[in-house]
């Protein structure tokens, strides 16, 4: 016990809360997906199929402290930032060809037994993630020579706008868990099943940022990790297409995103929510190539 609390003083002497949070909100995943493995361990696991979705979301974040560094140049933070997604729906009417412009979802999943109630899933959220201008901000650090801390600073576009916005881009790998609700018994197919997921992966954003006056749209870069928990419905109106309607949580943390091309970097992170809508079909293996995985399996 007294060695318990040693470490526990420790903790509280040299981590502040809100690393306490992050330390706890890991804490909370390994244990999840320990409890999932230990729940719905597949002890011979088989590609049984493939599924391919498209889809679009909506998002919320929360609040997020960004932290803008340079050198000598510049080292300051924007506190408790407001941003919003941006879903740019119009762009089915504007341009309709290009079906990627609003925020988008896809994703490819493999199935791992012959009931498909396991499955992996590479998935990828282009989610988007824009600032609020003309927001009151507490601003603290400095620019240049100049030490600030000002409580009242109105986030004009020319000092400071960032947006991912082609986009955030969460990448993923999730393990699928498939409970089935409904079964079509005469033609032998699920009809709806409850699905959960739980993933983790990098953030690849492509941010456009204006930094006192210098404006830059820069290029594709792993900037950090993003980790979430989703949870929802696929209905099946036929055998192997099928819709699917889910909520997700996470936390998403930018360790380096990239600002004007002078060498600086924003630091910051957030909570976020997504609702999502996809459609979806199944791709079965012949039942040859079960056999021989089958064979392949067996003692």
């Amino acid at each position: 016990m007294l060695a318990a609390d040693k470490v526990l003083q420790v903790l509280l002497k040299n981590y502040n809360t809100t690393t306490l949070r992050k330390l706890f909100l890991l804490l909370v995943i390994v244990t999840s997906v320990t409890n999932a493995y230990a729940r719905f361990h597949i002890p011979k696991p088989m590609l049984t199929g493939v599924y391919l979705q498209w889809g679009y979301n909506r998002d919320i974040y929360s609040k997020s402290d960004l932290h803008f560094k340079n050198g000598s140049q510049y080292d300051f933070t924007i506190h408790k930032a407001k941003a919003h997604d941006q879903p740019d729906f119009s762009g089915f009417w504007t341009n309709p060809i290009d079906i990627t412009i609003p925020q988008n979802v896809y994703r490819i999943g493999f199935y791992l037994n012959k009931k498909r109630t396991h499955s992996i899933e590479i998935n990828f959220d282009h989610a988007k993630y824009v600032v609020a201008d003309s927001q009151k901000v507490r601003v603290s650090g400095r620019i240049g020579n100049e030490t600030f801390d000002r409580s009242d600073t109105t986030l004009y576009p020319w000092f400071v706008h960032l947006e991912h916005t082609n986009g955030a881009n969460f990448y993923f790998i999730n393990y699928v868990g498939h409970y089935e609700l409904l079964r079509n018994t005469k033609k032998n197919y699920r009809r709806a099943s409850a699905v959960w997921k739980a993933g983790a992966g990098i953030v690849v954003p492509k941010s456009d940022i204006i930094l006192m006056g210098r404006h830059l749209d820069n290029k594709y870069h792993v900037a950090g990790y993003v980790a979430a928990l989703e949870g929802g419905l696929r209905i099946y109106p036929f055998k192997n297409f099928f819709f699917e309607a889910t909520g997700k949580g996470g936390f998403a943390n930018y360790l380096n995103a990239l600002t004007v091309g002078d060498g600086g970097r924003i630091n910051h992170h957030f909570w976020f929510g997504e609702v999502i809508g996809t459609f979806g079909f199944d791709i079965n293996l012949n039942k040859k190539r079960l056999q021989r995985q089958e064979h392949k399996t067996a003692p």
